[in-house]
């Protein structure tokens, strides 16, 4: 793996096999980890499912692997840190599994699992997250467990190491930004997009509600926690970039309407003078989209991709259900919009190539480390495969240069 260059804005989607993790390298240096997973298997939740094998191996936990991953990737820094964690949402696979059982931190104050291990191993400086500070939307989450080892994690480490903790707002501009050198590669900008089902209205900082008011709902109908994930874009220069946890785009049979958050997303994010035309408006999207719940088909909505437009989609995958059928005939669809787009996935597991081909035939990859790699000004990027069979994670193909936007 080529090393991180300054100018250069370095998207790495880490594969454990066991959930999500994507560190960010700003084009000055600045370091973001987003998410950490360490699936819990025991779960009732995956009881009968088949999962993808541990990657590289099953030696060291999740948290271990994405640890030693980021230390490799800041080998140009003497004592690699994170100036931001982020969880997008408080399930297994993107934050934690249950605590029962895992090892204890060094303090004791909490079990390492996750992004509690990793944020042990490496400071982190400031931390955001949907729930901060009471975790009480849309109903209160103190008494899960891993919630309640997280909030230890957090605790121990605002007052040891001095780190600080926001709820992510959704809709501004300057909560996460390049915080290493100021002066540089200004055209760089990240728009936090959603939260809790608040929804960045693509003006200003401005914001609408898209769920309504909790106390009006059944409790079958309070929106869970995918529907709350954070989502954000990145941008840099024309490139573009958006990823947003576990959304959701068509609700769940019998389901209320408002389960689409996808489609307010999109209004926002579709709305960039572009060469593209969409009903008399015009659109450009972004050039990267993390593909919304796993590919799960209850995500990529048809107006949330006609207004993306993605020429690349990036799949975390690691389950036999991940991605299913329908969603995969959206996301190739070219009635939806014209124009080639490649797929990259971290973990296709046999069976679904089976349920899903031929279109695995046009994936670009379907397993591996994926990286996003911008070139400096943002005019350009390529998307490199790495190897996640072994520590060396050595480039098993690079695609592009891709255009920007």
């Amino acid at each position: 793996m080529k090393p991180w260059t300054p100018g250069t804005l370095d998207i790495h989607h880490i594969n454990t096999g066991r959930g999500d993790a994507t560190l960010f390298i700003f084009p000055d240096g600045t370091t973001m980890l987003l998410d950490a997973g360490d699936l819990n298997l025991a779960s009732p939740d995956n009881a009968g499912l088949q999962f993808a094998p541990p990657r590289p191996d099953d030696t060291r936990t999740p948290g271990q692997w994405i640890t030693y991953y980021i230390r490799q990737a800041l080998a140009h820094e003497a004592e690699p840190s994170l100036d931001y964690g982020i969880i997008t949402h408080f399930h297994d696979d993107h934050c934690a599994a249950a605590p029962d059982g895992k090892r204890l931190s060094a303090s004791g104050a909490y079990a390492l699992t996750g992004i509690t291990e990793v944020g042990d191993q490496l400071p982190i400086r400031c931390f955001l997250d949907r729930g901060w500070p009471d975790y009480d939307y849309p109903f209160s989450l103190v008494e899960w467990s891993e919630i309640t080892n997280y909030r230890a994690f957090l605790r121990w480490q605002i007052a040891n190491r001095g780190m600080r903790v926001e709820r992510f707002e959704p809709g501004r501009n300057d909560q996460i930004r390049m915080v290493r050198d100021l002066s540089a590669w200004s055209d760089f900008e990240v728009r936090n997009v959603a939260a809790n089902g608040v929804v960045w209205t693509g003006t200003g900082t401005a914001t609408e509600a898209h769920f309504p008011p909790i106390a009006d709902l059944q409790p079958r109908d309070i929106p869970d926690e995918n529907l709350c994930s954070v989502a954000m874009r990145i941008s840099y220069g024309k490139f573009s970039y958006f990823t947003g946890g576990d959304l959701h785009g068509i609700p769940q049979p019998g389901g209320q309407g408002w389960e689409d958050v996808e489609t307010p997303v999109a209004r926002a994010l579709g709305l960039r003078s572009g060469s593209a035309d969409v009903n008399g408006v015009a659109v450009n999207g972004v050039d990267v989209n993390v593909v919304n719940h796993h590919g799960y088909y209850l995500s990529e909505n048809s107006y949330f991709l006609s207004m993306l437009r993605p020429r690349v989609h990036i799949l975390s995958t690691w389950c036999v259900d991940h991605p299913g059928q329908s969603l995969t005939d959206r996301i190739m669809s070219t009635r939806l919009y014209s124009g080639p787009r490649d797929i990259f996935a971290t973990n296709v597991m046999e069976p679904i190539q089976q349920v899903i081909a031929p279109a695995t035939d046009a994936f670009k990859s379907t397993r591996g480390h994926i990286l996003v790699r911008v070139e400096p000004g943002g005019k350009r990027y390529r998307v490199i495969v790495l190897d996640d069979t072994t520590i060396t994670r050595d480039e098993l193909a690079v695609h592009g240069p891709y255009e920007s936007r």
